[in-house]
């Protein structure tokens, strides 16, 4: 795999995996529509420039990190007019599959391979590279990409054809949601009891009953400080939305997803839309009488 990568999307996690593919030898360039997001990128070591374009023509290979499905849309047509044959993108949002198989097809037409890639993890987890990738699609395009999935992630899997990435994704994210407030539910339940918040993370992060989520949400659970989010409420929102869709679609029933639903529709209610999704916490500990 050449060595040029160009990043499109600096938000979160595009701007934290620019930056570790920065630190693991890449040349990366990148733009994102916020000057702010291009000027990190600038003082983490990449190169900023001006449009989708520009970056799609100094790349052997993409990484797209978009909000919504008509930034992927705008975003494609971009690539079209200024990328060559055999550029090779992966796509790494929770969107729909159709959404992405509609930018597949588009970008097939002039010879450019699109990937569905989610990728698993926090913001947080991702400034450090602590995120697992599940790439699906042309998987002679996934072993060249590889070697840039392992520069911005610990672990990753070929999981089929394209779309089961997403797929794999939606399963991994309704785990998320039902851990997440699981970990809120018990850490409240314990201090309405009177245990210390530190000690049932020690005690209960050792035992079998523990989750990534209560791992590493707990500790802000436990701190009760909100503001620095590694996915906000509002964020995830577009998240649980097209996993409940999903869900519905197969006829499949998902109760605790659809409880755990409730739960960050309140925290949405409850002021948080900004914060970590961690909040869900603060609207347990309100049920509980912990919380005004």
């Amino acid at each position: 795999m050449a060595a040029k990568v160009g990043v499109i999307g600096l938000g979160q996690m595009g701007g934290a995996i620019s930056a570790n593919l920065v630190k693991n030898g890449f040349a990366v360039s990148g733009f994102d529509i916020s000057a702010a997001a291009r000027d990190n990128l600038a003082s983490n070591g990449g190169t900023a420039m001006d449009s989708t374009g520009a970056v799609a023509a100094a790349s052997d290979a993409m990484v797209l990190s978009l909000p919504s499905p008509a930034a992927l849309d705008a975003v494609s047509d971009e690539i079209v007019g200024a990328g060559s044959a055999g550029l090779i993108c992966a796509e790494i949002s929770t969107l729909t599959i159709g959404d992405k198989q509609r930018a597949h097809d588009r970008l097939a037409e002039a010879g450019i391979t699109l990937l569905d890639v989610p990728m698993s993890g926090t913001g947080v987890q991702a400034r450090t590279g602590d995120l697992v990738y599940f790439a699906s699609g042309d998987a002679a395009a996934i072993e060249t990409a590889k070697p840039v999935l392992e520069g911005c992630c610990r672990d990753g899997y070929n999981v089929g054809a394209f779309g089961d990435g997403s797929k794999m994704k939606f399963v991994a994210n309704l785990l998320v949601a039902i851990h997440n407030v699981a970990a809120g539910e018990a850490l409240t339940l314990g201090r309405k009891a009177g245990l210390d918040p530190q000690l049932m993370l020690d005690v209960i992060g050792a035992s079998a009953a523990t989750s990534m989520m209560f791992k590493v949400r707990g500790p802000v659970m436990a701190g009760g400080d909100y503001s620095d989010a590694g996915m906000s409420v509002r964020l995830f929102q577009k998240d649980m939305g097209i996993i409940g869709d999903f869900a519905r679609e197969l006829g499949v029933g998902a109760p605790m997803f659809d409880a755990s639903a409730k739960i960050h529709d309140a925290a949405m209610e409850q002021g948080h839309a900004e914060e970590d999704t961690a909040s869900v916490c603060a609207v347990l500990e309100r049920i509980a009488g912990l919380r005004d």
